[in-house]
């Protein structure tokens, strides 16, 4: 047999293995089950009052059986095709971009989506696959590295050019969500500490800045003295210092831009009492929903919030009630709990990884699936603002189900790389 050299502390192979030690079941069956419970709890939101089945229900099992060929084909696709492609997907998801802001139809204040013929779709969800892609690629190239200015700023516009685009919809949500892929991505890349902790502190002193002044000052004050911490010299530190005043001040103006209904979901999360039956209406619901269900739930079908349509398009944004209400904590913890295994089992995938293309690509999976889950929760239980963010596997959306799939099928593929070359 021929050894490979990867790693010297694992042999390397090249001989054939058994199917099933190629697949990895776990993170299949794990997936299966999220689909599983997304449908059941589609089907109790959105089913007529005679049990009949909803076009949301309809669509979101097509767009399964699609998604399910498509996570396949990519679990056992060469990883050098996968590659290759990847500036080209890339490229596409660019030009997708462009055209919705050019042709395409307005939802919600946001010109986000396609239609082609019948069919809608948001470039926006295809756009985290291909930026995610093209920073794989170009971080495991050879001779680049991310503590040089040069491929520093080379990833951040990678990442850039989509965000800048869906900010033009606008869609603050899911511009957001590129921000935290470049964020888990550069600091498993090894970034320096001390630009990870301006990136992170410079939106949140933002937030504070929505709040309040006093909240402002007191925030831009406290990351002012933890950034001389870092010991920087007295240039550096004073920058960064300037940025958290800067953004500060500046957050004013950016209110001021913000279109009337995302200016209701920030002043929703600040203070959802303050409107409670127009923009705070929601989240009260949700809460409500979430809490009502208590340690079992009130069974399937009998959710009191979910069957009387108290919180609107809730199989969307805020699906986490239905389980939860109908299942109650058992329920929450459950889907909690095969989120979790999926992102823990996704930065495993990371770290075995025998490339860097796939490692990157699988901390960049990880990072998509806890950033969609805590906001997606964190927006069903009050604690985060409502930013249009779907749960992964569990909101209705055929463009976000397909995203998901492809993650797990891109997973799947860098365990299968990994599996057909190392001797146990």
């Amino acid at each position: 047999m021929q050894h490979l050299t990867f790693d010297d502390t694992v042999e390397y192979t090249t001989g054939k293995r058994p199917f099933i030690e190629l697949f990895d079941w776990s993170l299949f069956l794990t997936a299966a089950m999220l689909v599983a419970l997304g449908l059941i709890s589609i089907y109790s939101a959105t089913s007529t009052f005679d049990g009949k089945m909803s076009p949301y229900f309809i669509k979101q099992l097509q767009y399964t059986v699609f998604g399910f060929v498509l996570m396949i084909s990519l679990a056992f696709m060469p990883e050098r095709w996968i590659s290759l492609s990847s500036y080209g997907i890339y490229g596409i998801t660019i030009l997708l971009l462009v055209a919705v802001i050019v042709v395409g139809k307005t939802v919600y204040g946001s010109k986000s989506w396609l239609y082609l013929g019948s069919i809608g779709f948001q470039p926006s969800e295809l756009a985290k696959i291909g930026t995610l892609l093209a920073l794989a690629e170009f971080i495991s190239r050879k001779g680049v590295d991310l503590r040089t200015v040069r491929d520093l700023v080379t990833s951040f516009a990678i990442v850039a050019l989509p965000i800048a685009l869906i900010m033009l919809e606008p869609d603050f949500g899911s511009a957001s969500v590129f921000i935290a892929l470049l964020l888990g991505v550069m600091l498993w890349a090894g970034v320096d500490l001390f630009l990870m902790f301006i990136i992170v502190a410079a939106p949140l002193t933002v937030i504070f800045a929505f709040i309040n002044k006093t909240w402002f000052y007191v925030t831009a004050g406290i990351f002012s003295l933890w950034a001389i911490t870092f010991r920087r010299g007295i240039i550096i530190t004073t920058v960064a210092v300037g940025i958290f005043i800067g953004i500060g001040f500046s957050a004013s103006y950016v209110y001021d831009v913000l279109k009337p209904h995302q200016k209701d979901r920030i002043q929703s999360f600040l203070n959802p009492e303050s409107d409670p039956l127009g923009r705070g209406y929601n989240v009260i619901q949700s809460v409500m929903a979430v809490g009502s269900g208590g340690f079992s739930g009130k069974g399937f079908m009998h959710g009191t919030q979910t069957q009387l349509r108290y919180i609107p398009k809730q199989w969307t944004d805020f699906i986490f009630c239905v389980p939860t209400e109908e299942f109650g904590f058992i329920g929450g913890v459950m889907v909690i709990g095969l989120l979790g295994m999926v992102i823990f089992r996704a930065i495993n995938i990371a770290t075995l990884a025998r490339n860097k293309f796939s490692a990157v690509t699988s901390i960049g999976v990880a990072t998509l699936m806890l950033f969609h889950s805590l906001v997606n929760i964190g927006m069903a239980i009050g604690v985060f603002p409502v930013m249009g963010i779907p749960l992964p596997f569990l909101s209705a959306g055929g463009s976000s189900l397909v995203v998901n799939f492809t993650c797990i099928g891109l997973l799947l593929n860098a365990y299968r790389v990994r599996q057909s070359k190392v001797i146990r």
